[in-house]
């Protein structure tokens, strides 16, 4: 490790260690916080891999960032899609950039402050999430079949105003969570609205205890496109696979921006 003019700490590169929390930080760990993503949900990946790192004080406050050039390399990912990852993690409250000499992406000095989750929340989080990708996955299949042009007119009319709200998460939230209810609606079937709407309940609980950048709401929403161009052709394999890989994306920025009680 080595220190910045500003006095940041800098991941040492080629191997070595970084010191944290009295301890030192083994290269084998920073090499698991910076290691491949997946293509398919490469930006929400990043943000996960280094949200949970800062998260865990696996990069503590005021740690330099490696190089944008290395951090692509390292994670597999094009220069855009680190940017857009980072600039998410610096609208969250996670990192500050600086620019000039000395400058770099920093682990801010003070994490934003969140509220204690409940306990229940947090246990049970990911079993909640696998049953909205269970749930969401069938009833996207369903609205191939069934959807009928006036209802696919609204949910693009839906997408349209979520583009809009970018900066405005409760417009958002509410556009979003009629999207999804809409997707359940076109296939007429009372029950599967009924177990939507609760399902909608139950995944607003967890986002509203995380940050909700502007970029993490674009990029969700061009997932929405997909998915409702995939239905829109009937196609149910590719619906089903636009729905999982939009639900798993969720999941990734969950991961890395949950708080820890």
């Amino acid at each position: 490790m080595s220190v910045s003019s500003d006095g940041g700490r800098t991941l040492a590169a080629g191997g070595g260690t970084l010191a944290a929390g009295g301890g030192t930080l083994e290269a084998a760990t920073l090499e698991t916080i910076f290691a491949p993503v997946r293509s398919q949900t490469a930006f929400e990946e990043a943000v996960d891999r280094i949200g949970t790192a800062i998260r865990l004080g696996l990069l503590p406050p005021g740690t330099r960032l490696p190089a944008e050039r290395e951090l692509c390399a390292k994670l597999g990912i094009a220069r855009s899609t680190l940017r857009q990852a980072l600039v998410a993690l610096g609208q969250s409250g996670h990192l500050r950039a600086i620019r000039g000499r000395g400058g770099g992406t920093f682990v801010v000095d003070d994490l934003p402050p969140a509220a204690p989750p409940p306990d229940d929340v947090l246990d049970r989080w990911r079993a909640m999430w696998d049953h909205r990708i269970a749930l969401e996955v069938g009833v996207a299949v369903l609205a191939c079949r069934r959807a009928r042009p006036g209802a696919l007119r609204g949910l693009a009319e839906l997408l349209t105003a979520m583009e809009v709200s970018l900066h405005d998460f409760t417009t958002y939230r509410q556009l979003d969570v009629r999207f999804h209810i809409g997707l359940a609606e076109t296939t007429e079937n009372p029950r599967l609205i009924t177990v939507a709407t609760e399902v909608q309940g139950n995944a607003t609980r967890l986002i509203a205890l995380i940050a909700h950048p502007a970029e993490v709401l674009s990029s969700s929403n061009v997932q929405h496109r997909r998915i409702l161009a995939a239905v829109s052709s009937g196609d149910e394999g590719a619906t089903a696979r636009e729905v999982a890989e939009h639900l798993r994306g969720t999941e990734h920025i969950l991961a890395g921006l949950l708080p820890r009680g």
